[in-house]
């Protein structure tokens, strides 16, 4: 029998990320003889990381931190694997003090691209990134790409759905973490009427009023507002049931990535160079090259810095959505 190696595994972001982080998780148990792997992330991923068969163990940051090391502590593990790389992970390996390795978060590439628009960005996407940290314990890439797994409790029913959505719709992603990486409601209105088919608009119980906003706009034989309705495992059911999905560089986007689903993926203040783009799904990237202001961020602001917000506002939707064979009447 071979020796167990207990794995702690860290990232403390979004839900997206942490799917982004599904490959390292799925390749360590399945590649490195009698590993363990535990996992700390937030407790808004907790959907993400719940269901995984590959996850021995879940932790979460919650307020009771204290508590939360004592445990850590206790499970006396092998090595750290640090998918987040910042200050906050560098206390907690610290406080565990076993051995680590970290991820290349590439920050100081980053920045040269958001001040001073000089691309040295690795070409290289975040997903091997990641699993370029645990190379060193003989983890290959296996090709197989993102992982979502959704309980059987949270899978969507297609009667749930109202009858002029059934069986086949095109999922719209509503929202985004920040303003300047979603599109306006009058440019989301325009680009479902560009869609021209059932759409089931997905996002939170933020991003209903806006869902609403679309629904009116073009009208509920077109347009299903889902947002706020569902949780986000069944959202993921949403997902995995569409026939192509619509989505801004957002959690959604990967989650849409896991189910190999084909993604036209919209960008506005960063961009695909930082390496997030769907991975190992097909897709189309939708951005507009023609301003010298973009990326102004990797993560986002509240508002465009420079005041016109172009890179959304004047996004172009020349384009042909191909896998829809007929127009919607």
């Amino acid at each position: 029998m071979p020796t167990p190696v207990k794995f702690l595994l860290l990232r403390l972001a979004t839900p997206g990320d942490v799917v982004l982080t599904s490959p390292v998780v799925r390749c360590l148990k399945k590649q490195v003889p009698g590993a363990q792997i535990h996992y700390l992330t937030s407790r808004t991923c907790e959907p993400v990381v719940a269901d995984n068969p590959y996850i021995d163990r879940c932790f979460y940051l919650d307020s009771d931190l204290a508590w939360l090391v004592q445990q850590l502590r206790a499970e006396r593990y092998d090595y750290i694997i640090d998918l987040q790389n910042d200050a906050r992970t560098a206390l907690l390996k610290l406080v565990i003090a076993t051995q680590s390795v970290s991820y290349d978060a590439i920050r100081w590439q980053t920045r040269l691209m958001t001040r001073w628009k000089i691309n040295v960005l690795p070409n290289q996407h975040i997903v091997d990134r990641f699993l370029a940290t645990v190379a060193p314990f003989g983890v290959q890439n296996d090709g197989n790409g993102l992982d979502y797994f959704i309980p059987y409790k949270d899978q969507i029913e297609t009667d749930w759905l109202p009858q002029t959505h059934r069986p086949d719709y095109v999922a719209v992603v509503v929202g985004a973490n920040r303003a300047t990486r979603r599109l306006p409601t009058p440019r989301l209105i325009d680009l479902c009427r560009k869609i021209n088919y059932p759409i089931v608009l997905l996002g939170s119980k933020a991003d209903a009023p806006v869902g609403n906003t679309i629904e009116v706009a073009v009208g509920t034989r077109l347009v299903y507002n889902a947002c706020g309705k569902y949780n986000s495992n069944q959202l993921a059911s949403l997902i995995a049931g569409s026939r192509l999905v619509f989505s801004h560089d957002a959690d959604l986007m990967h989650v849409a990535a896991a189910f190999r689903k084909k993604i036209y993926s919209i960008w506005g203040s960063s961009t695909p160079l930082f390496g997030r783009y769907p991975y190992k799904t097909p897709f189309l990237i939708l951005e507009n090259n023609s301003l010298s202001c973009r990326p102004c961020s990797a993560t986002g602001h509240d508002r465009c810095p420079l005041g016109h917000f172009k890179c959304l506002t004047e996004l172009s939707f020349d384009f042909e959505v191909k896998e829809l064979k007929r127009e919607w009447r």
